[in-house]
């Protein structure tokens, strides 16, 4: 749970950040990508992260500008990417001006829970962290390259002068 906006926003820029840059990896083409026909393709997962943002937070007293429509899926992933950049800024935002440490505790209703606000932005992240891994599995499955998030991807080691880890 996160006691302070600050820390809150902090923490929301490292992830938003990395989600960011794996959106900006995505392809038109590679939005069809799915492990199967009965699950999520790569659009519809990507989508859903941007528009979880306005989705998770809708039960508060917050009020910004973003997508909350999570289907139907946008054909443009460079649509994806920006909406996720605007969302994201907006969120931030109002959470700046809208909100203070106080409202941390604050006590809402979320899937038949009473939690306070600050384990709702808690979850948010650890939701948009659980979509992120999808992404990256369907990612490598389109042959796109993946930015590392907590290190170096596979890709990546050489940059640090390191030999990947073998397989």
């Amino acid at each position: 749970m996160f006691q302070t906006v600050e820390h809150f926003l902090q923490s929301w820029t490292f992830e938003a950040t990395a989600t960011q840059n794996l959106l900006h990896q995505l392809t038109d083409e590679s939005l069809h990508q799915a492990i199967t026909a009965e699950h999520w393709t790569l659009g519809r997962i990507a989508w859903h992260t941007v528009t979880a943002i306005r989705i998770i937070s809708s039960n508060t007293d917050l009020t910004f500008a973003a997508p909350a429509e999570d289907y139907p899926v946008p054909s443009s992933a460079q649509w994806i990417a920006d909406s996720y950049h605007q969302a994201s800024n907006a969120f931030i935002e109002a959470v700046k001006t809208q909100w203070t440490d106080l409202t941390m505790n604050e006590m809402i209703d979320f899937i038949g829970q009473s939690i306070p606000i600050g384990s709702l932005l808690l979850f948010l992240l650890q939701h948009q962290s659980h979509h992120r891994g999808q992404i990256t599995v369907l990612m490598r499955q389109a042959g796109l390259p993946v930015p590392g998030i907590y290190g170096p991807a596979k890709e990546e080691w050489a940059q640090f002068g390191l030999q990947a880890p073998k397989m």
